[in-house]
């Protein structure tokens, strides 16, 4: 599926597991894509904020991230970097428990859902695994998350992350941004 060409922005509604809202700004260069957001929440009564600046390459591969946490008992950067062949690099350290991932997956973030869909190219009927690189909202928690896509038709697709025992079909626009991730956010612009 090819997808038209990104808005300049997009905005999300956080609701059910989190109330709160996030916004993104997209940005072409001679290097890939720029993505820069901010998601502002409230989740089991702890509140937090979380900005990010992602950049891919061509191919829609996470190359690099600086990803800023806070909450009120947390406050930290960190800064990821990626070759695009599956080896990364957490705060300039090398990090083998994520070989293989392709993609980054913020907690935070709704739009970071949309990474794997470009990246993959699926046809109606096929599914992938899309192992991540995973990053908590709240405290310094990076982990792989292990996910499947399956595109269902155009715009939709059943996704699973089985760590968190979630299994949904997720709704895309024509842009490949997601719309509706149930229980999660929707699209506001």
């Amino acid at each position: 599926m090819t997808f038209a060409a990104l808005p300049p922005a997009a905005s999300w509604r956080h609701e059910g597991f989190r109330a709160g809202f996030e916004v993104t700004f997209f940005s072409d260069d001679r290097r890939g894509l720029r993505i820069e957001g901010a998601t502002t929440a409230t989740e089991d009564g702890t509140a937090w904020i979380v900005t990010y600046m992602i950049r891919l390459d061509a191919s829609w591969t996470t190359r690099s991230a600086q990803i800023t946490r806070r909450s009120r008992d947390t406050c930290g950067t960190t800064v990821i970097a990626a070759d695009g062949n599956g080896s990364w690099q957490i705060n300039g350290v090398p990090a083998p428990q994520f070989q293989g991932c392709l993609d980054l997956d913020l907690e935070a973030s709704a739009m970071t859902n949309s990474i794997p869909v470009h990246r993959l190219h699926l046809t109606d009927g096929v599914a992938a695994s899309a192992p991540a690189v995973f990053v908590r909202a709240v405290g310094p928690g990076i982990d792989r998350l292990e996910q499947t896509y399956c595109r269902v038709s155009e715009g939709e697709y059943a996704y699973a992350a089985p760590a968190f025992h979630f299994e949904g079909r997720l709704v895309y626009d024509r842009h490949g941004l997601i719309l509706d991730y149930p229980g999660i956010a929707t699209r506001v612009q």
